[in-house]
């Protein structure tokens, strides 16, 4: 999701290259959902519904909108209206990726096609006297603290899927001015009813590491799905059909 290239960050091949702040969030503007680490969960369940990708690897997912191609937070001057930037947006265009697939080493890495890392006359140098700047050195720490953040993640969606209180979603939206409901799906959400009915022991477990606050962070943030889709009929938006989310 947003990166259209992978380019290692060298300090032979870019030993000139600057960091331009990015003017915006208009490349957001066509995203309609986000991964989202569990850390996160308390903050952006006050402006987002937070539910899970279906399939294998499901990963958490910030709504921005209920159809794809869609973001109601991106304004048109770029600017982005939400109280809360998901950790996913913030570390766009960097990453860490392994560049050989027999060994366990990342490497930073960036996305030309974002436009603010370049030879540039302006912005700030990523190397000096072929050492990295500390724009470099403070990327790379953000990046190694979200690859921490994505194994915990993965971790808690390993043992939420053990659980078995996963359910596909479905949420029917009335508007006064349309003859029929907005129906969505094609997400998953915690179960109610079966995270209730889980033993003592595992209740007891989950509210120990914090899993328990996780997931009522996520059931809280489903209030937001009527708002969401205020936002979007407001904006003029939503289609006239019944569509659903895709992870």
């Amino acid at each position: 999701m947003l990166y259209n290239d992978v380019v290692p960050l060298s300090s032979v091949e870019h030993a000139t290259w600057k960091l331009r702040p990015p003017t915006g969030l208009s490349f957001l503007s066509n995203v309609h959902a986000v991964p989202l680490a569990v850390e996160e969960f308390p903050l952006a369940q006050r402006y987002f519904p937070i539910v899970f990708s279906q399939g294998t690897d499901a990963v958490p997912l910030a709504l921005m909108a209920l159809n794809e191609g869609v973001n109601v937070f991106v304004n048109e001057d770029g600017s982005f209206s939400a109280g809360y930037l998901p950790a996913y947006l913030r570390r766009y265009p960097w990453l860490l990726a392994k560049l050989n697939q027999d060994k366990e080493e990342l490497s930073l890495c960036f996305d030309p096609s974002a436009g603010v890392i370049g030879a540039f006359e302006d912005g700030m140098p990523l190397f000096q006297d072929g050492q990295p700047t500390e724009v470099v050195t403070e990327t790379l720490k953000y990046c190694e603290q979200f690859e921490v953040a994505a194994q915990s993640t993965g971790q808690f969606m390993r043992e939420l899927e053990q659980l078995g209180v996963l359910e596909d979603g479905e949420f029917n939206i009335q508007h006064p001015d349309m003859p029929q409901p907005y129906l969505y799906r094609g997400f998953r959400m915690v179960n109610e009813q079966k995270l209730r009915d889980l033993r003592g022991d595992q209740l007891r477990k989950m509210n120990q590491n914090g899993m328990l606050t996780v997931l009522h962070a996520h059931l809280f943030s489903l209030n937001q799905m009527n708002e969401l889709f205020a936002k979007q009929w407001d904006q003029g938006k939503v289609p006239p059909q019944q569509v659903g989310i895709t992870g």
